[in-house]
Formats: C-alpha cells, structure tokens, sequence
C-alpha cells in the first residue's frame, strides 16, 4: 500500500518561492508515476505536473511551466515541487498522487498541504 504524505506549504508573497515535499512510503510498481495537483476554493482540481520515477522526465501544465520544477530523491523516497515567482493564482491546496503506469488513473493521493500567495 503506498501512502503519501506532503509538506512545505504556508504563506508567501508574490514573487518568492516554496518548496512542497511528498514523502512516499510503501513504494511499489503502484508508484512509478507521480504527480501534483491542486484545488483552489470554487474550483476544480487541476494537473500542475508529473514525473517518471524510474527515468526522472517531467511534464508540466502550461500554466506553471518555467517557474515550478518537479523532482525526485531515490534514496529518500521523496518528491518535490520547486515553486518559484509565485502568483496570488497558484493559492490552493496542493496534492501530490501516484499511479502504476502513464495510462492508469492516479490511484494514491496525499492529504493536501495549503499554498496560499498574497498580493
């Protein structure tokens, strides 16, 4: 059984940066994708990005791409979403999954860690 768990999120003005961790224990084959996602208030959960484990290529939302890196630490078992020249619109709550295979749906999901960005 995989389980997430992220950490990181909190208060920032516009302009500066966080770094978001999600922990994965339980690794299997379940978890050779994963991703971060995030919910802001009145709206759908959205793809932020996506990172093979084995070979460590990324894709991004266009909407986060050139200022959010997404990255992973073997040895630590453990994500990170590297968040920079934040905007008040990347407030949400950020999730990080897993899935098996590129075409499986996400089927682990983490708890949620809230990015909130002031103007």
């Amino acid at each position: 059984q995989v389980q997430l768990v992220e950490s990181g999120g909190g208060l920032v003005q516009a302009g500066g940066s966080l770094r978001l961790s999600c922990a994965v224990s339980g690794r299997t084959f379940s978890s050779n994708f994963m991703g971060w996602f995030r919910q802001a208030p009145g709206k759908e959960r959205e793809f932020v990005g996506s990172i093979s484990w084995s070979s460590g290529t990324t894709y991004y939302a266009d909407s986060v791409k050139g200022r959010f890196t997404i990255s992973r630490d073997k040895a630590k078992n453990t994500m990170y979403l590297q968040m920079n020249s934040l905007k008040p619109e990347d407030t949400a709550v950020y999730y990080c999954a897993a899935r098996p295979s590129f075409t499986t749906p996400y089927g682990y999901w983490g708890q949620g860690t809230q990015v909130t960005v002031s103007s």
